[in-house]
């Protein structure tokens, strides 16, 4: 029996290197990206501080519920676990240091910004808002 041996051009395989490295680069980008936009959007500089205050701070529910805030799901140290107080579900730390996923990808960033700030404020947080929040998570 003669030994099968699978040879791919080196050009393919060094297209696909290009390709892997240009994917993860821009994953790690679009946090930078985002960030800019908001910019364009008409934030001025972003503030670990501020979105230190914004992730601990209260919020009425629309409905009268208990109050509402990010640190009320995802704790407010961003390195432990949370669980989502209305579903139960757990939640992976924010802490880009415990959970190298976060901040990766613009659209999810865009998605959980505007169904949290909805959820948690009863309303979009400002291009301001979600570039003090997202540099809080970076730097925690």
């Amino acid at each position: 029996m003669k030994n099968f041996q699978l040879k791919i051009p080196t050009s393919l395989l060094f297209i696909a290197l290009c390709f892997s490295l240009n994917s993860s680069m821009s994953y790690a980008d679009d946090y930078t990206d985002l960030l800019s936009s908001f910019t364009n959007q008409g934030a001025s500089a972003f503030s670990v501080e501020r979105g230190k205050v914004l992730w601990n701070q209260k919020h009425p529910a629309k409905n009268g519920g208990k109050e509402r805030s990010c640190s009320l799901c995802h704790t407010s140290n961003l390195a432990n676990t949370g669980k989502h107080i209305k579903t139960g579900k757990v939640i992976k730390p924010m802490a880009v240091s415990k959970n190298p996923d976060r901040l990766t990808k613009a659209r999810k960033m865009k998605k959980w910004l505007l169904r949290n700030c909805k959820w948690v404020m009863g309303r979009t947080c400002t291009a301001q808002e979600k570039g003090d929040i997202l540099s809080f998570i970076h730097n925690s």
